[in-house]
């Protein structure tokens, strides 16, 4: 059963399972057979043990049997609600108010909990918990992971779900959205503690900052999007205010009248026109987070901030700060440090301020081509501290967008290149660390704690993404022994031209092989992007690696082949994606992928021996000529507009759906059904659906065919489907027709169509030898140009 089953977890046997299985068809059923009901139902499941008490309960809730219960409430959501703790209750209510349009990483919303107070626990703690309290509203299916984000920093949360949560928080909470007269009639309705505002429209449209002044009780404001603000306007009514997100605003005027917010723990004002904080921002002396990101016109911090004891949390990213204010290292209470910028201001170098931070587990340090002394790097104290698992380097990029080396005579001058591998030495991080990142380093060697493992400085590391390495002529060694890295990412290394066996067999410099049996144990995800001059990638079959890897994408390099290791030993890859790979002419033997892109592979030619292979993407492959061996394959996507026919190799293949985008003259053939020339090609496949562009409308044209009723579809017309059969039945005459031949055919093109219509119900063969006849008999009996 797949409540049973898929909920349960905690080991539990078949057996116990199958003793579950009438309870949990009983609340399938009081589910009225929902699906997003069901997987809340079976959230809630996972928290209880597999006994059947337990289940009996929750079957047996009294909730069940609540009679006229609002709309708003789904009686398994209402299950799941109750069976929360009272901690974690706010925080699934709290969830329902942030603003749909935007983005929210968990982090954001976590510090939020903790400032609204409803994360309980020690100092040292509170993000820790709060990160429980998160992953558990997952556990419970009340939120879901976005499958864009790694990690889960990012989730959603389904509309149905949202509306039981504010309705919940009716009486304490008011989201509100878009018009404007709408939302200032739900203000001025009652006081609440929380507001969530989101608008949209034009400077006339946009809702007046005093309309708020009412709201005397607000604990929380979320405001996206503009908001008129006049002469006057302040917070002085504000003064319980815990919480502030704004975005996407005119916040400049209001920014000198945040220290009337005595109380505010939390600042967001992302992506405001601020150009400035208050300079007595130090006596907001509650503040644990302030995110600054994208505040461009924001270019110096005041240094009073400095004095913010409780601050935990700063976001810099993507703001116009280049520096920070001397004596920062007394914020040492900060968890999570982002865009922190690197640089010099005569003997005094900003990352010697890190030093004392040792509460720091998220990190990231930009423009380090700036430290200009590895004594600066070393005071940095990074391997000291023993809670950070993300750390984030960052050098300004010298890659251009094509993925090449920034155009310079000179290119990287050689003492540049080695000042940046002294500083990067230096930085070597603990042996907890569970991300890193690095980007835009510029040395031609890795850092050391990057090509040896002999110490297993890196022992923890889980995930490793190096985007824009300009100069460095190969990838880290002995990344194959980390026995817990799940996920690769090389991106943008222009100067790599060969993957050669000491990155999957260690050299002489690591000792500890033996003790993983083989080569990336736990890898899972592999991303090789932008290595615009890789040729060559070395794997031999005798090499076991990669065992459990899942996910494959190479993009944008000179790759010629697959190496015979890679099919052999990556036995549980499912999911392929190569595109733009010059020279790559063939993909075969790789048993065990189910879904395979393919995009823009100008030499590709081959695609076979794929037995699982479920899902095919063709885009853009010219060449491609063989497809075989794929007894599974049950939906295969084709596009290319410049396709004159449909591929020969769909003969060979039995999917089950064919997606076509294709030109309209291929289209308007395909419309003909048997008596196009491509007819043959396609009429096996059970659905067929295939679109094209027409009067500069994408896919504006349309063709759906079905095989077992034998229905065709389409809103071409009749006359082009006639006039484009015409000359495409034609072309095998044209090697051996004359030019009046031609001029004659184009004449045809002009007149009555319904000896073509009649024609139609044909067989392809009959009808190319009828259409044959007709034009021979025509041009013999035309007279002085006229038609007969």
């Amino acid at each position: 059963m797949v409540v049973a089953q898929e909920e349960v977890g905690n080991g539990n046997d078949e057996d116990q399972i199958e003793l579950l299985k009438d309870i949990g068809m009983e609340i399938i059923t009081k589910c009225d057979y929902l699906p997003l009901a069901v997987k809340v139902m079976g959230g809630l499941l996972r928290q209880k043990t597999a006994r059947r008490r337990e289940w009996e309960n929750v079957l047996n809730d009294s909730i069940w049997s609540v009679s006229q219960m609002p709309e708003e409430l789904n009686y398994a959501i209402y299950l799941s609600y109750e069976d929360l703790s009272s901690s974690l209750k706010p925080c699934f209510l709290h969830y329902s108010l942030l603003p749909k349009s935007r983005v929210f990483l968990a982090c954001e919303i976590i510090g939020m909990w903790i400032s609204e107070g409803f994360v309980h626990g020690t100092s040292r703690d509170l993000e820790e918990i709060g990160k429980e309290y998160y992953d558990e509203l997952i556990q419970r299916n009340v939120i879901e992971p976005d499958i864009r984000y790694a990690e889960k920093v990012v989730c959603n949360m389904h509309d149905v779900v949202r509306s039981f949560a504010q309705y919940m928080a009716r009486n304490e909470a008011l989201v509100a959205q878009n018009n404007k007269a709408d939302i200032a009639d739900k203000i001025n309705s009652q006081k609440f503690l929380r507001l969530s505002l989101e608008t949209r429209g034009s400077e006339s449209d946009e809702l007046e900052w005093y309309s708020l002044q009412g709201q005397t009780s607000l604990r929380t404001l979320l405001s996206v999007g503009p908001i008129k603000i006049k002469p006057g306007d302040s917070f002085l009514v504000f003064s319980n205010l815990r919480t502030l997100y704004v975005e996407d605003a005119n916040f400049d005027a209001l920014v000198e009248y945040l220290n009337q917010l005595k109380h505010l723990r939390y600042l967001s004002i992302k992506g405001t026109n601020t150009s400035r904080l208050p300079a007595s921002i130090g006596k907001m002396k509650f503040l644990q987070y302030i995110s600054l990101v994208g505040c461009k016109s924001l270019v110096n911090l005041p240094s009073s901030i400095v004095k913010l004891q409780h601050l935990r949390f700063l976001s810099l990213r993507d703001t116009g700060i280049s520096s920070i204010p001397k004596d920062f290292h007394g914020l040492t209470n900060l968890r999570i440090l982002n865009g922190f910028p690197a640089h010099m201001d005569g003997d005094w170098c900003s990352i010697e301020e890190l030093g004392p931070l040792c509460q720091l587990t998220n990190l990231t340090i930009s423009g380090l081509e700036n430290v200009s002394s590895s004594s600066f790097a070393k005071k940095a104290r990074i391997g000291d501290k023993v809670r950070l698992s993300r750390l984030f380097l960052e050098c300004t990029s010298r890659i251009e967008h094509d993925g090449q080396l920034v155009k310079d005579e000179e290119g990287i001058p050689e003492e540049q290149q080695q000042q940046i591998e002294e500083v990067f030495n230096e930085l070597q991080p603990p042996s907890g660390l569970e991300t890193l990142d690095i980007s835009g380093y510029f040395g031609q060697r890795l850092p050391r704690w990057m090509m040896s493992t002999a110490l297993v400085p890196l022992g923890s590391l889980r995930i490793l993404t190096m985007d824009n390495l300009a100069c460095c002529t190969e990838l880290p060694n002995c990344l194959c022994q980390l026995p817990c890295l799940e996920f690769l990412l090389i991106v943008h290394a222009p100067a790599i031209k060969r993957v050669g066996p000491e990155f999957l067999q260690p050299n002489h410099h690591c000792h500890n092989h033996s003790q993983v049996g083989v080569s990336f144990p736990r890898l899972s995800r592999l991303i090789f992007e932008g290595l615009v001059e890789w040729v060559e990638w070395e794997w031999e079959l005798q090499v076991k690696a990669m065992p459990i890897l899942e996910v494959l994408k190479l993009g944008k390099c000179k790759l010629r082949c697959m190496p015979a290791g890679l099919a052999f030993h990556a036995r549980a890859l499912k999911k392929l994606y190569i595109y733009d790979v010059k020279h790559l002419s063939s993909l075969e033997n790789f048993t065990s992928v189910v879904h395979l892109d393919v995009f823009r592979n100008a030499d590709l030619e081959r695609i076979s021996n794929l037995p699982k292979l479920q899902k095919l993407v063709i885009d853009m492959c010219p060449k491609m000529k063989v497809l075989e061996g794929v007894p599974a394959l049950q939906k295969l996507s084709l596009e290319d507009y410049d396709m004159e026919t449909v591929p020969r190799y769909l003969q060979d293949v039995m999917p089950r759906q064919l997606l076509l985008y294709c030109s309209l003259p291929l289209l308007t053939s395909i419309a003909a059904g048997k008596t196009s020339c491509d007819w043959d090609k396609f009429k096996h496949i059970q659905q067929v659906k295939a679109h094209a562009g027409d009067e500069g409308v994408e896919r504006k044209r349309y063709v759906m065919y079905t095989r077992d009723s034998f229905h065709l579809e389409t809103n071409i017309s009749r006359s082009a489907i006639a006039k484009g059969w015409m000359a495409r039945a034609w072309f095998p005459y044209r090697t051996t027709c004359t030019i009046e031949d031609e001029c004659l055919v184009r004449r045809l093109r002009n007149v009555e169509y319904s000896i073509l219509l009649v024609m139609s119900e044909l067989s392809t063969v009959r009808c190319n030898r009828a259409l044959g006849l007709w034009i021979a008999g025509t041009r013999a009996s035309s007279v002085d140009g006229e038609l007969p």
